[in-house]
């Protein structure tokens, strides 16, 4: 637990905390078990299920390579620190995890096996080369003498030739030979740089071959002169927990070129976890490990494709014509028409509220694009973290430099797995003339801020915005995400004091308005738990609902015990990793937790305190992780404006009564789906949300009309 000296005693006795919390890690699986779960749920199209499938193994492999290489770390520098929720050690979190992913296997067997027969009803055969006809057999090896032997490079491992790299993430056919005094022979061929699958057809049937499994069933034709023993696919993970050595800052190293160098070293890591097709032989399985320095039980057995990737270009690569295999369209859409440049005196009219991915990302690129052509507009300031592949936002923001604006971009070069993207665009901004900070030294800075400064008759004004998400084009088409724009003056002034502290590389101590980690959010938080705790205390009704990804920040749960204890009413939406137990008598039994699980990612956070008059509503850009609360710069903003307030509590009130892409959490930690009756109305909050959201904000308005609708403007939305 954290040393909070803040931080309220324990609430529970010291036998109780195994029945209160969930290990951080075991709840991210059970997470991804969600997910795991919509590939087997047949409401959903066959080709989407399939990438859901491939989202739960691209999961698994990041989760691999972040969470398990951080505790292989930590097992050797500090095997003996413990988990503040359930008091396991490294050693033992690795253990667990290793179980709960092999318990998932039949599951994932289970999901694939149901998709491929499902494809074969859509005149696709995956082939398995133990059942391949006589035709297939002929085809596949005309490919593989044709398209895949001259590609390859067959390497042999003995005392003469050592074991090769094996590179993140890569399969690889290995096979086993006999030798003469018994000791193991291995040889092996990447595969890596051939295309993941082959696809043919035979009497108006598509035919999908896997080039691992035409290498391994044609490897002995590779090493004619030995006799095989075994052959497998395998594939390793390796660690990409790479840090900031921060003290390299004394020495006046650019923190671009730093980072690029940690790149480099985050490719040769240790490995984490290997995969392969088939159950090894004793002497190979020992033969690995020693090669690879990894535990036996980091090895995983699994028959299904190792590279799930495929499930994610297969469906457009078949070009299936039966539109049944999709999702129908969800075209996003723009709520509001800024075409006629008038993005800036709407929003200084009024608050506006776009919500991703139902709205979509348009009105935001055309406000900058006309900041940066209003002569009015003196700066825009911007942090960034994660952008798309050729970002429009970028180009903006270029524009604006080279119209003559301010521009200062706080872009966040630790992005994890967007470092490269970063640094790429970290050079183009500077090349426009854009001012680029690269965050600070012991914060990420994660917030979703974007401040434009106008002067107009000697006086400043701002347009602010504050979002839950990033300013990505792509991901705004797939994420849940809020982004609120304001002419609020204080908002204004605190997002300046924001970017001038970043500029100073400092943080900022106080707000006038906004929440801003680290220093004034998770105090202002507990505030406002606490206060609800009193109110409940006092006779009154207190309410607190959290619509958030992640929770694990101790003092934020303790306090969440004190208040369901005191009979708060407790509602959480809590997409993925959650340590806290809901309903447990005596401590959390006012406190309900609900995942949704969906077409879209949910993404944005909102925190509601109190009803009626002494309601409070947030939304911002962190979760309740302690990394979030305490290690990263986040800003979170007020929403004052009754329409916005409406709009987001119609989203709080769409997850509750969902009914069809909702979990609920029990005590156990476990997680349930609702049973319907016949009677009960079907309601996927998504689906529901794309339909609310998809009205206009307000009548398209030309330059100069809004002094005649003021007064409507107040009276319909003040």
């Amino acid at each position: 637990m954290d040393s909070n000296p803040n931080c309220p005693q324990p609430l529970w006795e010291e036998s109780e905390p195994q029945k209160l919390f969930v290990n951080r890690e075991l709840s991210w699986l059970e997470f991804n078990k969600r997910v795991l779960l919509e590939s087997l749920d047949e409401s959903v199209p066959l080709l989407e299920r399939l990438k859901f499938a491939a989202i739960y193994a691209s999961n698994l492999d990041e989760f691999f390579m972040v969470r398990v290489g951080t505790l292989s770390d930590q097992s050797l520098v500090e095997p003996k620190k413990l988990d503040d929720k359930t008091g396991m050690t490294a050693d033992e979190q690795i253990a667990a995890i290793f179980e709960r992913v092999r318990s998932y296997l039949p599951l994932c067997k289970q999901s694939y096996d149901t998709l491929r027969r499902q494809l074969r009803l859509a005149d696709v055969d995956i082939l398995h080369f133990k059942k391949v006809s006589k035709v297939e057999e002929l085809i596949v090896q005309k490919i593989f003498d044709e398209e895949i032997k001259p590609l390859l490079s067959p390497q042999i491992v003995d005392r003469h030739h050592p074991f090769p790299f094996l590179k993140n993430k890569e399969q690889y056919v290995a096979t086993s030979f006999t030798t003469k005094n018994e000791d193991v022979k291995l040889g092996i061929v990447p595969i890596s740089h051939l295309p993941l699958y082959y696809i043919f057809s035979i009497d108006n049937r598509r035919k999908v071959a896997f080039t691992a499994d035409i290498v391994r069933h044609n490897v002995q034709r590779l090493y004619s002169k030995y006799t095989i023993e075994e052959r497998l696919v395998m594939r390793v993970t390796r660690n990409a927990d790479i840090t900031v050595d921060e003290g390299l800052f004394d020495f006046d190293v650019d923190f671009r070129d730093m980072m690029q160098e940690l790149l480099k070293k985050r490719k040769r890591l240790s490995i984490v976890r290997l995969e392969l097709s088939h159950e090894p032989g004793e002497k190979l399985r020992n033969y690995l490990c020693q090669k690879m320095y990894i535990k036996p039980e980091w090895i995983l057995v699994h028959d299904i494709p190792q590279d799930f990737s495929f499930g994610f270009t297969l469906g457009k690569d078949l070009n299936l014509p039966d539109k049944r295999l999709v999702y129908s369209e969800l075209k996003p859409f723009v709520p509001v028409d800024f075409t006629h440049k008038n993005a800036i005196h709407t929003i200084s009219e009024r608050n506006l509220l776009l919500a991703y991915p139902f709205h979509s990302m348009k009105p935001m690129i055309d406000l900058l694009y006309e900041a940066a052509n209003d002569p009015t507009v003196i700066s825009i300031k911007m942090s960034l973290y994660r952008l798309a592949n050729h970002s429009r936002i970028v180009s903006a923001l270029a524009q604006a430099a080279e119209k003559g604006k301010e521009v200062i971009c706080v872009l966040e070069l630790r992005a994890r797995f967007d470092e490269q993207n970063n640094i790429d665009y970290a050079k183009v901004l500077e090349d426009a003339g854009c001012t680029v900070l690269y965050g600070l030294p012991d914060y990420k800075v994660h917030a979703k801020l974007c401040l434009i400064t106008r002067k107009q008759h000697n006086k400043i004004s701002y347009i602010t915005q504050v979002g839950t998400g990033n300013y990505n084009e792509k991901t705004s088409e797939l994420y849940t995400d809020l982004a609120l724009f304001t002419a609020d003056e204080r908002v204004g002034l605190d997002a300046n004091e924001v970017f001038n502290a970043l500029c100073m590389g400092d943080v900022v101590e106080t707000t006038r308005s906004l929440w801003v980690a680290p220093n004034c959010f998770l105090s202002n938080l507990l505030e406002l738990i606490q206060r609800e705790t009193e109110v409940q205390r006092a006779g009154g009704a207190g309410y607190i609902c959290m619509k958030i990804n992640s929770l694990n920040d101790m003092e934020v749960m303790q306090r969440l015990i004190e208040a369901s204890q005191a009979g708060v009413q407790i509602e959480l939406f809590i997409r993925g990793i959650c340590c806290l137990r809901p309903g447990v008598e005596g401590y959390t039994e006012n406190i309900t937790i609900k995942s949704i699980v969906g077409r879209h990612l949910e993404h944005s956070r909102i925190f509601v305190f109190g009803s009626g008059d002494r309601e409070i509503i947030y939304i911002g850009s962190g979760d309740l992780l302690n990394r979030n609360t305490r290690r990263r710069v986040e800003v979170f903003a007020r929403v004052t404006s009754p329409q916005v307030r409406q709009d987001v509590l119609h989203i709080l009130d769409s997850f509750r009564r969902d009914n069809v892409k909702s979990w609920t959490m029990l005590p156990d930690g476990s997680y349930h789906k609702p049973v319907r009756s016949p009677d009960d109305e079907v309601l996927d909050s998504q689906m529901e949300l794309h339909e609310y959201f998809s009205k206009p904000l307000m009548p398209p308005l030309k330059p100069g009309a809004f002094r005649g609708l003021r007064g409507w403007w107040l009276r319909t939305f003040h």
